[in-house]
C-alpha cells in the first residue's frame, strides 16, 4: 500500500540536480532579459552602457545552457556547459553589483561620455543625432523596488542563481 502511494500517477516528482541546474540557467538569464527588455520597451526606460553591458553576459548564458540540452542533464558536457552559464550569469551578477555600487555613489563610474556615434555621418547630422539621444546617466536609479535598483536586483538574483545553478549542477557529482 505504502508503494502505491508513493508511485500514484499524478504526483510530483523532482528534478535531479544537474536537470534543475540547467533549466535554471536557461530559465533565469531569460526572465532577467525580458524584464530588462520589457522595461525598456514597455516601460520606457531607457538603459545606460553599464545596464547594456548587464544583459550581454545573460544572452552568452541563454547560449550556454541551451547547448547543455543536447545530451543528458548528468554528462560532463551538459554539466560544463551548465556551470560555464553559472559563471556567465554571475559576470553579470558582478557587474550589476558594480552598477549598484555606482548608483550608491560607493565607486566613481564613468567620468567620460559614453555614447557611441554612428560613422559616415556629417557634422549636422552627427550633432542631430547627439542632441536627439536621450541622456541617461549610469550613477542616477531610474526605478527601484524595495528600495534596490534595476541592477541592484540583477546583481541579487544573478550571483545568488549562479551559486544555486553550481550547487545543483554539482550535487551528485561525487559518487
Amino acid at each position: 500500500m505504502a508503494e502505491a502511494v508513493a508511485e500514484a500517477p499524478g504526483a510530483s516528482r523532482r528534478l535531479p540536480g544537474p536537470a534543475a541546474a540547467r533549466l535554471t540557467a536557461l530559465l533565469l538569464p531569460l526572465a532577467l532579459l525580458a524584464g530588462a527588455f520589457g522595461s525598456q520597451y514597455l516601460g520606457g526606460l531607457t538603459p545606460c552602457e553599464m545596464c547594456w553591458w548587464q544583459r550581454y553576459p545573460h544572452i552568452a548564458a541563454i547560449a550556454l545552457a541551451g547547448l547543455a540540452f543536447s545530451g543528458p542533464a548528468d554528462a560532463s558536457r551538459a554539466r560544463a556547459l551548465t556551470l560555464l552559464a553559472a559563471a556567465a550569469i554571475a559576470v553579470s551578477g558582478a557587474i550589476g553589483l558594480y552598477h549598484a555600487g555606482v548608483e550608491l555613489k560607493i565607486f566613481e563610474g564613468f567620468t567620460t561620455c559614453t555614447a557611441t556615434a554612428s560613422t559616415g555621418m556629417s557634422n549636422e547630422e552627427l550633432l542631430r543625432q547627439i542632441v536627439a539621444a536621450p541622456l541617461v546617466r549610469c550613477d542616477e536609479v531610474q526605478w527601484s523596488f524595495l528600495g534596490i535598483s534595476m541592477a541592484g536586483w540583477n546583481a541579487i538574483l544573478s550571483l545568488g542563481g549562479a551559486a544555486i545553478i553550481a550547487f545543483l549542477s554539482l550535487k551528485g557529482s561525487r559518487r
